[in-house]
């Protein structure tokens, strides 16, 4: 028997299905134009990233529905106030993918506490002050584009279109759109003008924000693209038309569909399964574009061969659905938390922030490299879920977390005496020699620090977060590569023209050595009374002979009474020295550090000086006039002008 049916759920059906198929053409723009960090360095990382990233999600949802998001999370000084923006003829698909590229390339100015970035689609902020009223500022600027010359009468089409959308952007919702062709002229004279103010400001700031913006970017004349990155509005001018079209607008974006109802329930089953098809269809192509093809699909094979692939709902049982009372630890992207599967077995769950194109080279070089190496001194990956909406490593649980929390803590340090840090030590250079000596494949690690050290119910030390590692034949010298691990761990040669070698590595691992018997962090002093890094000082307190007065008092005061202790920690501290040593050719390699160290009678080599960098200005200091330091031919040479941005934060 025929069942009639209501029209308006056949409707509505049809209205779901003409929007995914009408916002799924057009433009996001995801291009950086240029991203802005500033100048404070967070107070509180473990109050800041929590705040960032949540003030990130309520974002999201509000692009996702409008495409323009506040949100502010915290309080005091780690409060954080974010703002987001697509452009006004973005569609909210397009809006999504330009948000996304937006927040996994925002992140990149940690460990400062705020930053801006433009996109040519879509604008992203984020500070621990309220910004929302503010449309001018110091920073703001034009960018000019190539540098054709063009002619008088396309000079003149810009001239009147920049000003054009000057005045009507304010009168409509802080948008406009402009496209001026001049009279006599031919279509290479068109200019077409994109102005957009944030949502925040009332008509009379856009309208401000907007002159100066014009009157910067009329500079850029008479080069045929120029854009002005204002603190409260973006402007952009091209002789080429970079703009979407408008939705209904009678181009060939969207087909006007009629659909005549019949009153029969096999039009439900159809308008449902085109509306499912036309989903799945969109979905693939944003994971897609976010993710890069070649990775997933490099990445499911792995997964497949291996036998590593977790489903997303059994990890999410297992930690209780990512319950805060699970949570281990925090980085700059990502969590861990404890879980327990079904089996019993305790398990450690990294979750990672951002699930797109940018994160999944990480995901799957961390997966791929991990997964082919086995070694007691490796932190064990038990599996991987990459199905779900997030990205998730499962790796073996350890009990006691990361070295950084006991060598860090004047009470937990006491639970390491000299023969557990010397055991963590020998197990890390273990570790590093099987990485670096493996007969299948070499590996450098990049980012050897104490919190990637973790340790076991027994204190033993494994080394983990396999992100940044690289791996390349053993007939090569070294690899050129992009900059990335953590400031202050990272070797002046790598620093200076990217080429790494396993020496980056020992570099690392010296700095961790100095760390280990100090109880002081390399990267940040731990009070005002020590200004210099700990590489300066351990460097001096050698010299002078007077390194006991810089070492872990817990070693002092529980140690030092068995006569051969000291002895061991000052050679620890000399390896450390011939470790960081700033020529890369004169450091040991990681199987002749461990020989060093397991060997203790052998007698060791005086040490070079290392390099002394300024971490805010990331050059090397000249110390050709300090009698600290002995002249054999130390570098002064700047190393790069790079700032803590450029670096990934782990």
């Amino acid at each position: 028997m025929e069942r009639r049916v209501n029209v308006s759920v056949v409707v509505v059906f049809v209205v779901i299905a003409l929007l995914l198929i009408n916002g799924s053409e057009g433009d996001p723009r995801s291009k950086m134009v240029e991203i802005k960090c500033g100048k404070i360095v967070e107070h509180n990382a473990s109050v800041f990233v929590p705040n960032f990233v949540a003030t990130m999600e309520n974002i999201s949802s509000q692009m996702r529905s409008s495409g323009f998001g506040v949100a502010i999370t915290g309080r005091g000084v780690d409060t954080n106030f974010g703002l987001a923006q697509c452009y006004g003829d973005l569609s909210l698909l397009d809006c999504v993918l330009c948000y996304a590229e937006a927040r996994t390339l925002l992140p990149q100015c940690y460990p400062y506490n705020g930053g801006r970035i433009y996109l040519d689609g879509c604008f992203m902020r984020a500070e621990n002050f309220t910004f929302f009223d503010e449309y001018k500022g110091p920073e703001d600027v034009a960018v000019c584009g190539n540098g054709t010359g063009k002619s008088s009468k396309f000079q003149e089409a810009a001239k009147a279109a920049v000003a054009q959308a000057v005045v009507d952007a304010p009168n409509n919702q802080n948008y406009a759109r402009v496209h001026f062709k001049p009279t006599g002229g031919g279509q290479n004279d068109s200019t077409y003008v994109l102005a957009n103010c944030w949502r925040t400001l009332n008509a009379s700031s856009c309208k401000a924000c907007l002159e100066n913006a014009s009157s910067s970017i009329l500079g850029c004349l008479p080069r045929s693209e120029g854009r002005a990155l204002n603190t409260g509005c973006f402007m952009r001018y091209s002789d080429t038309n970079f703009l979407n079209p408008i939705p209904g607008g009678g181009s060939s974006k969207g087909t006007v569909v009629v659909i005549v109802v019949v009153t029969i329930s096999s039009v439900i089953v159809l308008v449902v399964g085109i509306v499912i098809a036309v989903y799945i269809w969109k979905h693939r192509k944003i994971q897609k574009k976010r993710r890069g093809s070649t990775e997933v699909n490099k990445l499911v094979k792995t997964l497949h061969d291996s036998s590593l692939n977790f489903k997303y709902s059994t990890v999410e049982r297992a930690t209780g659905s990512f319950d805060e009372a699970n949570k281990l630890g925090q980085g700059g992207f990502g969590t861990v938390y404890k879980g327990v599967l079904a089996d019993g077995r305790e398990i450690a769950v990294k979750r990672l922030f951002y699930n797109n194109r940018h994160r999944a080279a990480d995901f799957f070089n961390e997966v791929n490299i991990i997964s082919s190496v086995e070694h007691k001194n490796l932190v064990r990956l038990l599996g991987c879920s990459c199905s779900g909406p997030e990205s998730l490593l499962v790796y073996e649980f350890l009990p006691n977390r990361s070295l950084d929390r006991f060598i860090f803590d004047s009470s937990k340090g006491k639970e390491l005496n000299w023969e557990k840090r010397d055991e963590i030590i020998i197990g890390t250079a273990e570790g590093l020699v099987y990485l670096h000596e493996n007969n299948k494949i070499r590996i450098i690690h990049r980012d050897i620090k104490a919190s990637n050290i973790l340790l076991d119910s027994r204190l033993r030390a494994k080394i983990a977060d396999f992100g940044l590692a690289r791996s390349f034949q053993g007939d090569k010298s070294h690899i050129s590569t992009a900059i990335a691990g953590t400031l202050g761990y990272m070797a002046p040669e790598y620093l200076a023209n990217g080429q790494l070698t396993e020496k980056a590595d020992v570099y690392s691992f010296g700095v961790l050595l100095l760390e280990i018997v100090t109880g002081r962090q390399n990267n940040k002093g731990k009070s005002s009374e020590f200004s210099d890094s700990l590489v300066t000082i351990a460097w001096k307190r050698f010299q002078q002979g007077t390194v006991e007065e810089i070492l872990d008092t817990n070693l002092m005061l529980n140690d030092f009474h068995r006569s051969n202790v000291k002895a061991e920690v000052l050679r620890v501290v000399h390896i450390g020295l011939l470790c960081i040593q700033e020529a890369a050719s004169l450091r040991p390699s990681m199987s002749k550090a461990l020989k060093m160290l397991a060997k203790k009678d052998e007698i060791l080599p005086p040490p070079t000086n290392p390099p002394f960098i300024d971490e805010k200005t990331m050059e090397l200091n000249d110390t050709s006039d300090d009698p600290f330091y002995p002249q054999n031919g130390s570098s002064s040479a700047s190393i790069a002008n790079i700032s803590h941005s450029s670096f990934y934060p782990r």
